[in-house]
C-alpha cells in the first residue's frame, strides 16, 4: 500500500524534480578527513576509482547527480543503476545521464533486482524519509552480495549556528497553527544508535562520519531554497507569504556586512558491510 507521505513525496517530486540537487549539489562539503566538492561526492569517494569492474546502485537517485559523478569515472565493465519511485525525478536524470545507465521506477521497499547481484548501495538524503526502513534495509541486504558496501548520506541537522535556531522559533507557531502531521520516515534514522539498531542483524563494520556544509545565502536566497522543502511546500499561499515575511524580519538583524547569513547543513555518512 502507498502511504499518505509516499503519495505526497511522489506529487512533490513531480512537480519538484530536483529540489535535492539544488540544495546540495553545488555547495562543498568537509568532513574531519576530506573535503568534496559536495557531499553527493562524498558518498562517491565510498567506491574504490581503481578500474574494476563492479555494479552499483544508487537508491533514491533522484534526477541523477551521483549517477552523474560515478558515469564520469567508470570504466566499461561498470554497471550503474538508478532507483526512485518518482517518475518526475527518472524523467529528469534520463535527458542527462548515458542511455546505458539502467534507471528503475520502484518502490526500495520492493526491489525487483536480483539477490547478491549489486557491489554497492548508495543513498543521498532518502532513507530518513522512507516507510519501513527495516524492510528497505533487509532489501539493501538482500541485492548485496556477500562483503559489499552499503553507504548513506542522511541528515543530521537543519540549519547550523544562530539562523537555525531563529528559523526554529518563527516556524514552529506557524507550522502548530497551520500544518497537518505528516510522518515522514522512522526517528532511528536521525541518530548513530539508530541507525547501529537498524544494521546491526544484516551488516558489519557499521561507522559514521560527520559532514559539513557552510552555506552563506542572503535572507531571500534562504527563502527560495525554502520552497524547495517539505513543509514550504505544503503550505497554503497565505501561510507561506506570513511564514516569509516573519522569516526575512528576523533575518535581517543577522545579516553580516555583505548581506548574508551564516548558516549550514550537518550530514551523516552511514557506511556498512554486508554480513
Amino acid at each position: 500500500m502507498t502511504s499518505q507521505a509516499e503519495v505526497y513525496l511522489q506529487d512533490f517530486h513531480r512537480r519538484r524534480a530536483g529540489a535535492t540537487r539544488r540544495a546540495f549539489g553545488n555547495l562543498p562539503a568537509r568532513s574531519t578527513h576530506a573535503e568534496y566538492p559536495s557531499s553527493y561526492h562524498a558518498l562517491a569517494k565510498r567506491v574504490p576509482n581503481d578500474g574494476m569492474s563492479r555494479t552499483e546502485l544508487d537508491l533514491a537517485c533522484g534526477d541523477g547527480p551521483l549517477l552523474q559523478i560515478l558515469n564520469d569515472r567508470r570504466n566499461a565493465g561498470t554497471k550503474l543503476i538508478g532507483l526512485d519511485m518518482s517518475e518526475g525525478e527518472l524523467s529528469a536524470a534520463r535527458a542527462v545521464l548515458p542511455p546505458d545507465v539502467r534507471l528503475i521506477n520502484e518502490r526500495a521497499q520492493e526491489l525487483s533486482l536480483d539477490t547478491d547481484s549489486v557491489d554497492y548501495v548508495l543513498s543521498h538524503m532518502a532513507l530518513m524519509l522512507m516507510d519501513d526502513i527495516e524492510q528497505v534495509i533487509r532489501e539493501i541486504r538482500r541485492v548485496l552480495r556477500e562483503g559489499g558496501s552499503f553507504s548513506a548520506v542522511v541528515g543530521r541537522a537543519f540549519l547550523t549556528e544562530e539562523v537555525g535556531e531563529v528559523f526554529l522559533d518563527v516556524f514552529k507557531p506557524i507550522a502548530k497553527a497551520n500544518l497537518t502531521h505528516l510522518p515522514l520516515g522512522d526517528a532511528r534514522t536521525r541518530s548513530e544508535t539508530g541507525w547501529s539498531e537498524l544494521l546491526q542483524h544484516c551488516f558489519v563494520n557499521v561507522a559514521f562520519e560527520n559532514i559539513e556544509i557552510d552555506w552563506t545565502p542572503t535572507p531571500e536566497q534562504l527563502w527560495l531554497d525554502m520552497l524547495d522543502t517539505y513543509d514550504a511546500d505544503r503550505m497554503s499561499e497565505a501561510t507561506r507569504a506570513q511564514f516569509k515575511g516573519e522569516l526575512l524580519s528576523a533575518f535581517a538583524p543577522m545579516q553580516r556586512e555583505d548581506g548574508t547569513l551564516k548558516t549550514g547543513w550537518g550530514l551523516r555518512l552511514v557506511q556498512a558491510s554486508a554480513a
